[in-house]
């Protein structure tokens, strides 16, 4: 699967957990340099607290468009050291 902005390969990786119907991608396949830290953070009762990166190619920027649980909650260690993207925020996953 790849993430795609504007033509720009996000994360590409064959190795994919879905959780609640998102895509999580594993943390090796994040291309780094389209992600800055972002200090946005959100809880989930079952998956523990999320932490944020906002997608940047070129002068192009996605608030808040990707997460990831660092320290899930034991029901969701199958996500641990993965990332997800928001849906409907302009990144394309095929």
């Amino acid at each position: 699967m790849q993430a795609i902005f504007n033509g720009t390969v996000l994360a590409e990786s064959d190795d994919i957990v879905k959780v609640d119907g998102n895509p999580y991608f594993p943390r090796e396949a994040m291309n780094t340099e389209f992600f800055r830290e972002s200090s946005h953070s959100t809880v989930c009762g079952w998956k523990g607290t999320a932490r944020y990166w906002d997608v940047v190619v070129g002068d192009q920027v996605i608030t808040n468009a990707v997460w990831a649980y660092d320290t899930p909650n034991p029901e969701a260690e199958s996500i641990r050291e993965r990332f997800a993207f928001y849906r409907n925020k302009g990144v394309t996953l095929a």
